[in-house]
């Protein structure tokens, strides 16, 4: 569920995104079940601050291999995870010839629209020596 919290605990779902625009903290006093996880989207240094105050669980950081306005690269996407005992999942841009540069960086995991078109789901998941 999408950006709507209130509304994944009314229908007892295991979690709800909240995106990287949203801000608000009004999902802090409901009550959760044991297994709801929030997860988010961030971009820079300035969101990952406000998403950890939202008790976020899991950070999609993005974008690290597409050149657009949220472009990071392997150097800025590490130095943004640096030190956070997070768990990052990495997003944008990731394809065959640059999955093994996602092995250089402390993430949970990695999610990618055209990855996955072209590849088919991976029947064991990607391989991580975290």
């Amino acid at each position: 569920m999408s950006n709507n919290v209130k509304l994944a605990l009314k229908l007892d779902l295991d979690g709800a995104y909240l995106p990287s625009f949203n801000n608000n903290f009004h999902h802090l006093s409901y009550s959760y079940k044991n297994k709801f996880e929030l997860i988010g989207s961030v971009h820079n240094l300035r969101e990952i601050n406000v998403k950890k105050k939202q008790k976020i669980n899991n950070f999609f950081l993005s974008s690290i291999f597409k050149n657009n306005k949220n472009y990071l690269g392997i150097n800025r996407f590490k130095l943004l995870i640096k030190n956070k005992k997070l768990n990052f999942i990495a997003l944008g841009g990731i394809e065959e010839k640059n999955i093994k540069k996602l092995k250089l960086l402390s993430i949970k995991g990695f999610a990618g629209i055209s990855y996955f078109k072209k590849k088919g789901p991976s029947k064991e998941g990607p391989k991580y020596d975290n």
